[in-house]
């Protein structure tokens, strides 16, 4: 038996990086959270402790900052921007990751008007991307994260089997909620992904605001479905969507009934629907989704 070093690669984990755009009285702030990985020769530097082929971590963060200087534009450009130059950097260096959320922020309103440079978070949701480089061949996903939404009918959930264990009702009027997230996989590069992502965000909101929903199964598939029937540059989009169950809380020892209008929100546990929506002549992935955990 031989033991031998398998797949590694190493980088810089979340480098916080806050952009300001004072280019006019009007201010604008990019807020981002970067990951750099590379991917190369450094098996000397497992096996014997040799650094000669290791670009510091230090200096990935480093470059991050540098990057910025002049602005970041679009989540993707800049991934790719960074990907290129890393994977370039040196000839032991095959391939290069970057990882990147975008955090909200939208204007504190004065007087009905938004300040010029006062902000406030817009929330949990977060703009992310993956882009990877394996030689000079772009790989790019954009996504979203933490994107929570509720309906309060339109829902049901009935016809599944039962076992010993089984205790679920069934229900032909539930509230649905789940937090959102998803990765969609581009073909090529050169799009206008800004242009694109508020589409996609748009049509995953207003299909899980309109389908009447059997299962949040059926909801997951309509949302990827749509995405893929409006946008052909979206090779396939993979969704997590756990349940975030909301219970009827039962008033009877009060003396009171409760016509479907008190809940109980749990956190845990909870069901968490998982899947893959794709063209069936999508090109192949490639290292798209490497070192991507789960379904996003």
């Amino acid at each position: 038996m031989a033991i031998v070093l398998g797949p590694n690669q190493f980088g810089k984990a979340e480098v916080r990086l806050v952009h300001v755009d004072r280019s006019t009285p009007v201010h604008r702030i990019t807020d981002l959270n970067v990951s750099s990985a590379l991917r190369g020769d450094f098996a000397d530097a497992h096996l014997t402790g040799d650094n000669a082929h290791i670009l510091t971590t230090d200096a990935q963060k480093n470059t991050v900052y540098a990057f910025a200087r002049d602005g970041v534009g679009e989540i993707e450009e800049f991934g790719l921007r960074l990907g290129r130059h890393f994977a370039d950097s040196f000839p032991w260096i095959t391939g290069a990751r970057v990882e990147i959320e975008q955090y909200g922020w939208e204007r504190i309103e004065v007087g009905g008007a938004g300040h010029d440079h006062a902000f406030r978070r817009a929330g949990a949701e977060r703009r992310t991307t993956v882009v990877t480089l394996e030689g000079t061949t772009p790989y790019v996903l954009s996504g979203l994260a933490g994107l929570v939404v509720l309906k309060s009918t339109g829902s049901e959930f009935s016809g599944f089997p039962r076992d010993r264990y089984t205790t679920l009702s069934e229900t032909t009027d539930r509230i649905l909620a789940t937090e959102v997230t998803a990765r969609w996989r581009l073909v090529g590069v050169g799009h206008d992904y800004g242009k694109l992502f508020a589409s996609i965000r748009t049509i995953l909101l207003e299909t899980f605001a309109s389908l009447h929903s059997l299962a949040l199964q059926q909801t997951l598939y309509k949302m990827g479905e749509a995405v893929l029937t409006a946008h052909p540059e979206v090779a396939e989009i993979r969704m997590s969507m756990p349940n975030k169950h909301h219970f009827l809380v039962d008033l009877e020892p009060y003396g009171l009934d409760n016509p479907n209008t008190v809940f109980y929100a749990a956190d845990r546990p909870y069901g968490k629907i998982e899947g893959t929506v794709l063209r069936d002549d999508a090109p192949p992935a490639g290292p798209a989704w490497l070192t991507v955990p789960g379904f996003c």
